[in-house]
């Protein structure tokens, strides 16, 4: 790289002292030489100025010579250093180098100046290194502290997080242990009520049979026994309510109840309960008003539903006073609801009362009142509403009376009407035109409900009664003695009434003959297996008469139709008989 010399510079100055110095000497020479000689001047004046005057310019070119070489050898590696130097100051460029113009003492400067950039170069470079190093440290070190503070806010917030949800789990577990505590205390009350109810219509059972079976009883007067009796049966339907009630409600609890939904007219279901509640409203003079066309249809299980109605109405009439009125009310309300309303005129609930109303047992200070009540009707009949997808609820003024209702869905009106055919089966007299006496096996392992269905039965003109009291026997007398019926309990020891109708099915001597179940197994799914397996009829314990006089009937009549159809089939196997054509 040239470099510019500016004006006045060490070149400049070495070149004006070199001919200076030169003009000085020249100057020294010419004048020792006139004073030598000096009259040398006036004899030959020319050549001595043309002496002089090249001697001049010898002197400048020789100096102008000399100082190009300084020029060369010293004030421009100078230069050339004192350029990288202010470059290096300005700029902080190190990378450039003086050129070394020689080995003397000027060249081993050079050396010097561009070991001292190297020199400066390195530590440079290293302390560039070190700063990004250390620049490199303090940004990891700044990350560092980010993450541990990323990471300590996630930290807290998982605290957070765990501790709303400890905090969380510990209400859930609070309300689980007050819930299970609240259902535990239920359970113990509800036992307890439960305990209650059920023995108090036991003692009236036992303390009159216990009277009943007294050795005074005998000199009593027969209207005393009598109203013993009417005490004991009275206790007895009181405690068969109370039985359906709670294993209804067990079975709504326990998820059991099947529920079919289906367009139910009001006005036919109206009009049964309206029949079903006439005579007792009509024992107290009170006044039932139903609605005169309720031209509705809902959505309903139509036999709960029935039961709903009935057992509001019951407590209307029940609960309400002497000469009163029980007016039910149909309207159609908001989306799609059809409301149903019982009101009565009674003594009405206080609003302490209405809080406890849907409790079980609890019959609201009803107790004293002398009227008869579970307890429990309420609360099945909110559960049935419930399970038809419906709602229920209750107003009240003290004094005044109570008004019950229930919304359930609305449905479209049926189009056709089926026409209801009551079966009929054929008489004995129609299909052989001789009645006989009909042979009627009773089994049972109880000997008090063996003697229970004897005694029924020997009411009858026209049975002939034999007993059996297990499956086993009752099996063997079947096959020997061909009976027209068959009562049978269904939990025996030895064979269960189901083994043994299985066997006398297989057997085709005793394979048509009618067998009706006696049992005390009273759920819904029982009946409807017992049914599914063969049973002719399935009457629950304990039993009304009338249901076993129409089960045994239809048995023998359905008995005698099989024989007799026997009889023709036989006839007809005979040479020389025509069988009547099938008509």
């Amino acid at each position: 790289m040239t470099v510019a010399m500016p004006r006045r510079t060490l070149v400049n100055k070495l070149r004006l002292a070199v001919l200076g110095r030169t003009l000085l000497a020249l100057a020294l020479a010419v004048g020792a030489v006139f004073v030598y000689d000096p009259g040398m001047w006036h004899r030959d004046a020319a050549p001595a100025l043309a002496v002089i005057l090249g001697l001049v310019l010898l002197a400048v070119a020789g100096a102008w010579g000399i100082s190009t070489w300084l020029e060369a050898r010293i004030a421009r590696p100078l230069a050339a250093m004192t350029d990288i130097a202010r470059d290096a100051m300005q700029r902080g460029v190190l990378s450039r180098r003086a050129p070394k113009p020689g080995d003397d003492e000027v060249g081993e400067l050079v050396d010097a100046f561009n070991g001292l950039l190297a020199e400066i170069e390195r530590r440079k470079s290293e302390q560039e290194a070190a700063a990004a190093d250390k620049d490199r440290e303090v940004a990891e070190r700044r990350q560092a502290q980010r993450e541990v503070m990323r990471l300590n806010e996630e930290l807290e917030r998982r605290v957070h997080e765990r501790t709303a949800q400890l905090e969380e789990s510990n209400r859930d577990l609070t309300e689980a242990t007050h819930d299970a505590e609240n259902a535990n205390r239920a359970k113990s009350e509800f036992l307890s009520n439960m305990s209650h109810e059920l023995r108090t219509p036991l003692n009236a059972i036992i303390g009159f049979g216990q009277l009943l079976n007294h050795a005074d009883a005998a000199g009593a007067g027969q209207e005393r026994n009598r109203a013993f009796v009417q005490h004991i049966v009275d206790a007895g339907n009181h405690l068969l309510t109370l039985i359906n009630e709670i294993l209804n409600l067990a079975q709504i609890e326990a998820g059991k109840v099947s529920i079919s939904l289906e367009p139910v007219d009001l006005r036919e279901v109206l009009d049964e309960c309206h029949a079903l509640t006439r005579t007792a409203s009509a024992q107290r003079g009170i006044r039932l008003v139903f609605p005169s066309e309720p031209a509705l249809v809902v959505n309903a299980d139509r036999t709960r539903l029935k039961q709903v109605l009935l057992n509001l109405l019951s407590n209307a009439v029940k609960y309400n006073r002497e000469h009163g009125a029980v007016i039910v009310e149909c309207s159609a309300g908001d989306e799609g609801k059809i409301r149903l309303a019982v009101q009565d005129t009674g003594a009405g609930l206080t609003p302490e009362q209405l809080r406890s109303l849907f409790q079980p047992f609890n019959r609201l200070g009803r107790d004293a009142t002398g009227i008869e009540g579970s307890g429990i009707g309420l609360v099945l009949t909110k559960r049935l509403v419930e399970l038809m997808g419906g709602s229920i609820g209750v107003r009240s003024t003290p004094g005044v009376g109570s008004t019950f209702w229930i919304d359930l869905r609305s449905a479209e009106p049926l189009q056709v009407d089926l026409a209801r055919v009551e079966p009929r089966l054929p008489t004995p007299d129609d299909l052989t035109g001789d009645p006989r006496l009909a042979t009627i096996l009773c089994v049972d392992d109880n000997r008090a409900n063996l003697a229970l269905l004897t005694e029924a039965l020997s009411l009858r003109a026209d049975c002939l009664v034999l007993t059996a009291t297990d499956g086993q026997a009752g099996v063997d007398m079947a096959r020997s003695h061909s009976p027209d019926v068959i009562l049978m309990d269904n939990n025996m020891p030895v064979l269960s009434g189901s083994e043994a109708m299985r066997i006398l099915r297989e057997d085709p001597a005793t394979a048509g003959i009618p067998i009706i179940a006696v049992s005390a197994a009273a759920m819904p799914g029982s009946v409807s297996s017992g049914l599914a397996q063969g049973y002719f009829r399935y009457l629950v314990k304990p039993y009304d008469l009338v249901d076993l006089t129409d089960a045994v009937d239809s048995a023998i009549d359905v008995s005698r139709a099989a024989a007799a159809a026997r009889r023709v089939r036989d006839r007809g196997d005979v040479p020389g008989f025509d069988a009547p054509p099938a008509t």
